[in-house]
């Protein structure tokens, strides 16, 4: 059975229609001012339309399909991480466990076992992966080598679960929200985030003067971080009564919920990357880097997304 209803499939349509006319004015721009600049843009667009296209089974697709579309996310931005670090050979007997955890979390989400889901990785995996490295007999490096394993499976899969775990909702115990779709939530969540970057990186370019992090991110400036996350205000007050049953009120704290912590996810990662020396994830996407470059800003909007809809609006704050 198919995911999608009416709505979300509009709202693909419409976003279809937007990246199309978006193409074509930027291989205009490209015809008229041939430089660099547009060359990578047009790599940028032709790429987009393989994200999207990639997207696309989750919200037209069964809830199994988009299950197993969320763990190949979660599943390509883990191998990125791992690749950032270099274990010793007998260490890599530890990642099996780590890789184990996705079709785990989907397990749970599939059986609508949301308390599992939720202390899993946490709790379970923080557990299993020490355990494993005990009963190996190694103890050297123990404590750095956990703690980078279990913080990457917290990152990139309970962090980035959450986007299979919105095409669960409702849930079984939530009956305050039982005419929710997970589905529009998550197509919201996603829009907002990807415009979320796009003005941030607009607003930066065009008036950003004094960065906010420079040793970690020195392109993120104060006049791109508020352009953004008013933009992505505005535009969540616009999107809410078509995706969302949100109000007024509601769409305005997502809205800054999603811009504030898009714009963290995006510089943890920036330092992340910059701590492992190297300025992009994979070059898995032309233009974009990898996953991880993809998804950063998700490993934060996604899961405070999700509760915050979950335990805040059904309490009507």
């Amino acid at each position: 059975m198919s995911n999608a209803d009416s709505v979300v499939k509009m709202a693909l349509c419409v976003i279809f229609c937007v990246l199309f006319l978006s193409h074509i004015f930027v291989l205009i721009l490209a015809k008229i001012k041939s430089d660099k600049d547009f060359s990578n843009l047009k790599l940028r667009m032709r790429s987009w339309w393989l994200i999207i296209l990639f997207l696309v089974p989750i919200f037209l697709c069964s809830k199994i399909v988009g299950l197993i579309m969320s763990g190949l996310i979660s599943f390509l931005a883990l191998k990125e991480y791992f690749s950032f670090i270099r274990f010793e050979p007998a260490d890599r007997k530890l990642l099996f466990w780590a890789y184990f955890s996705i079709p785990a979390q989907l397990c749970f989400l599939c059986v609508d076992w949301i308390i599992m889901f939720y202390l899993f990785v946490p709790l379970y995996m923080f557990l299993i992966i020490p355990l494993r490295r005990i009963l190996a007999g190694r103890t050297d490096n123990f404590i750095k080598v956990t703690s980078l394993i279990q913080w990457g499976v917290m990152l990139n899969v309970y962090a980035l679960g959450y986007i299979g775990a919105f095409l669960i909702l409702p849930f079984n115990n939530v009956p305050a929200i039982h005419d929710v779709s997970g589905v529009r939530l998550l197509l919201f969540l996603l829009v907002l985030n990807a415009l979320n970057d796009a003005s941030q990186y607009v607003w930066g370019k065009l008036f950003g003067k004094k960065p906010i992090v420079p040793n970690v991110s020195p392109h993120k400036t104060w006049a791109g971080f508020v352009g953004g996350v008013i933009t992505t205000t505005i535009l969540s007050v616009l999107l809410a009564p078509y995706l969302t049953p949100m109000d007024l009120k509601f769409s305005i704290f997502a809205g800054l919920l999603i811009g504030i912590s898009g714009f963290i996810g995006d510089v943890v990662l920036s330092a992340v990357k910059r701590d492992a020396g190297v300025k992009d994830s994979s070059n898995l996407i032309p233009g974009h880097g990898g996953i991880l470059d993809r998804v950063d800003s998700l490993t934060y909007t996604a899961p405070i997304f999700f509760h915050f809809f979950c335990y805040f609006f059904q309490k009507g704050m």
